[in-house]
């Protein structure tokens, strides 16, 4: 194998993995009238995805950046999520304060954007809503920035299994990385000991 061969797969690796310490998490647009419009088994399955993501992210100081699309006629944030806001973990995020936006995009809502670069972080995992819409946009957007962007497919959903399904194709072609929500979460652990990994070996259960 050439050293430039083994050069590329050291990069690729390194695309694949994540660490809490280099990461922000984005939660895109998962409010009250769009989840209205999504399967409700879909959504339901993708909140509590979503909350076990939230929750490791305040244990490991992960920064977490929340959108909403028009919130005037698609509502806030649903319930379950910003309820965990509200928790002991979550002192670092107090208070919640999602980002308005018109733009599909979150990275081309400049307040947004700003937000992410700020963070220092060179990845992000994008969750939300729809994967087609928003979601796909978003990771376009990111990977053209130069982030490393990890999607996991059981916490992004759209209305229809079709336009999911190409959202994901997308956001492959797009430079993002398809993953889930378990995976993400272990990564972000390393190792099966102490109580952090505990705790979230019971939230799974």
């Amino acid at each position: 194998m050439s050293y430039l061969r083994r050069q590329e797969l050291t990069g690729g690796e390194r695309r694949l993995e994540l660490t809490a310490g280099t990461t922000a998490l984005l939660v895109v647009d998962i409010q009250e009238r769009l989840c209205a419009a999504m399967p409700q088994a879909v959504v339901e399955a993708q909140t509590r995805n979503v909350g076990h993501l939230l929750t490791l992210a305040a244990r490991l100081d992960v920064p977490v950046i929340v959108t909403e699309q028009y919130p005037q006629g698609l509502g806030p944030t649903v319930a379950p999520l910003r309820a965990l806001f509200t928790g002991q973990p979550f002192a670092p995020f107090a208070p919640f304060a999602p980002f308005a936006k018109t733009s599909f995009s979150a990275m081309r809502d400049a307040p947004t954007a700003e937000a992410v670069r700020a963070t220092g972080r060179t990845s992000v995992v994008v969750v939300g809503l729809e994967t087609h819409v928003c979601v796909y946009q978003t990771v376009r957007d990111l990977c053209a920035a130069g982030f490393t962007v990890h999607v996991p497919a059981d916490a992004v959903a759209s209305r229809t299994k079709e336009n999911f399904n190409v959202g994901l194709q997308l956001i492959s072609l797009a430079g993002g990385v398809p993953t889930s929500t378990e995976v993400v979460l272990f990564d972000w652990l390393k190792v099966g000991s102490g109580e952090i990994f505990k705790e979230v070996s019971r939230r799974l259960r």
